[in-house]
């Protein structure tokens, strides 16, 4: 028998499920797509009780990626990440779009721009509450996400494509110079 957070769990991930596939009917670009997603998750956003007890707490080596649900026809999936403070990915880019919505603690979001002459350049950074949602579309969706918070933050993140199957959503990890924004010095 199922206790009442494991139904209530159930329930809200059975509604977003439900909202991202009425979403996605209609096959929209990847653009749209994300707009229509992001609407969704705003207004489907479940609480962080959505893993258990255990899944909330993470890992003290390294953030942890939860699988919560893969659609059937590969067309998306739906990941929660756990952060301990101090906790990040290393600058990546994606396969596909994304939409993510924090629903404990903070996550800051560093993003970058690959260069012509193969460097990263600083491109910004944004810091997302409770309850902030957001998304990316390839190309341009070069980033690091990292917990700067003193709490453990836990974020919802929905991936175009069926992570089950790949693996990850991730396409490339970047281990470039980076610089912060300012032209390089001519080599003579």
């Amino acid at each position: 028998m199922k206790t009442l957070q494991f139904l209530d769990a159930d329930r809200q991930l059975g509604n977003l499920v439900g909202a991202v596939r009425a979403a996605m009917r209609h096959r929209p670009g990847w653009t749209e797509t994300v707009d229509l997603v992001a609407d969704r998750l705003r207004l489907h956003l479940p609480t962080a009780d959505i893993l258990t007890a255990e899944q909330r707490y993470g890992d003290p080596l390294t953030y942890r990626c939860h699988l919560l649900h893969a659609e059937s026809d590969g067309s998306f999936s739906v990941v929660a990440l756990v952060w301990r403070p101090g906790q990040a990915t290393p600058i990546h880019d994606h396969v596909t779009w994304c939409v993510f919505g924090v629903m404990q603690g903070s996550e800051r979001e560093d993003r970058f721009t690959l260069r012509d002459d193969g460097w990263l350049e600083e491109a910004g950074s944004s810091v997302s509450q409770a309850g902030d949602v957001t998304g990316l579309v390839p190309p341009g969706d070069i980033h690091r996400v990292r917990n700067d918070g003193p709490q453990t933050a836990i974020s919802l993140h929905i991936y175009g494509t069926d992570v089950s199957r790949l693996g990850t959503s991730v396409r490339r990890v970047y281990d470039l110079p980076v610089v912060a924004g300012e032209p390089l010095p001519k080599v003579r």
